[in-house]
Formats: C-alpha cells, sequence, structure tokens
C-alpha cells in the first residue's frame, strides 16, 4: 500500500475508532513495521492532523465532538507519591488532563500527551510508570511541571484550580 493512502486510511481508522490504537496494532493492519506507522504519524500531524500519541495509543483529537473548549495551563509542584492524586483531583472535578509540559534547560519545551479523563486512565497511567520503572516528565525540571486541562467550562477549570490550590499543587514557575 502506497504511503499516502495508508496514511488516509490511519485517519479514518482513528476517527472511527472509539479507543486509542497502539502502532503496533496499525503496523500489523498495514502489514507494516512500527517505525513506518511513527514516521506516518509525524508526517500527518505535520500536516495539521490532531493525533495525540497517549500512553495506551494514538487517538484522533477532535475538539468538535466530545470535547469542551474551555481550557487552562496549571503550573505544579508535587512529589513522586502524589502523582495520582494530582490526577485524581483534575478528573474528579471534570477536567481532561491533555498533557503535561515541562520546560528544560537545554531541551526547550517537551510535552507529552495524556488525555486522562477518568480514574481509571490515571491509573493505568500510572501502572505503566511504575511497571516500566520510567521517570515522570517532572524529574527533568525539579519536579515543576504544566498540565493542559480541558473541561465543559471555564466554572469547572475553577474548581480544579481551587482544589490544586488547597492541596498545594499550584506553583508559580
Amino acid at each position: 500500500m502506497e504511503g499516502e493512502t495508508r496514511r488516509l486510511n490511519i485517519i479514518q481508522m482513528l476517527s472511527n475508532s472509539d479507543r486509542p490504537m497502539s502502532g503496533t496494532e496499525l503496523a500489523k493492519t498495514f502489514g507494516v513495521s512500527r517505525q513506518v506507522i511513527v514516521q506516518d504519524i509525524a508526517l500527518l500531524r505535520a500536516i495539521d492532523k490532531n493525533i495525540l500519541s497517549t500512553n495506551k495509543g494514538y487517538v484522533l483529537y477532535n475538539p468538535q465532538t466530545g470535547f469542551s473548549k474551555a481550557k487552562r495551563s496549571f503550573a505544579v509542584y508535587h512529589t513522586d507519591a502524589q502523582i495520582a492524586d494530582e490526577l485524581y483531583t483534575m478528573v474528579d472535578y471534570g477536567g481532561t488532563v491533555l498533557d503535561v509540559v515541562v520546560e528544560h534547560d537545554v531541551y526547550g519545551q517537551i510535552t507529552a500527551d495524556l488525555l486522562l479523563k477518568k480514574r481509571v486512565d490515571v491509573d493505568e497511567f500510572v501502572r505503566k510508570l511504575h511497571a516500566n520503572q520510567a521517570k515522570p516528565l517532572k524529574e527533568l525540571t525539579g519536579g515543576y511541571h504544566i498540565h493542559t486541562v480541558e473541561a465543559e467550562s471555564e466554572a469547572v477549570l475553577d474548581d480544579v484550580e481551587q482544589a490544586l490550590q488547597k492541596k498545594g499543587y499550584l506553583k508559580a514557575l
């Protein structure tokens, strides 16, 4: 299958899927290597396709279908033991944690897509961190990081902010 046709099919599959699709899964579907899929995704992102790479796989991010428009970035700081509680706080109050961002002195801004909507998503993320003995990005910046959170309204984001403040997670960078 030609690359352009495969990339159109990837977009179609992601559009029709109700769950994230892994690079391995897409590679098997198209009979190519996972690296070819990674390159396809990079090319699609370059032409402004809203593909997020989450810890569960690729998902097509479409704000017009299911996502609200209220967004806010929260600068936070916490220990490794508080990762789940920080993320639970945001999803419990109705937020969707879109990403984590750190500002590295050498590499500049580093962003990782998360797309955590509920506690089960947080649990899976934390489980993968531990299972892979991975260090969270906040380790690169002494614990400081930023989350972009999306919600149905500014009022929901206000509630998220107040809860994070009350728990002592909000920090000025």
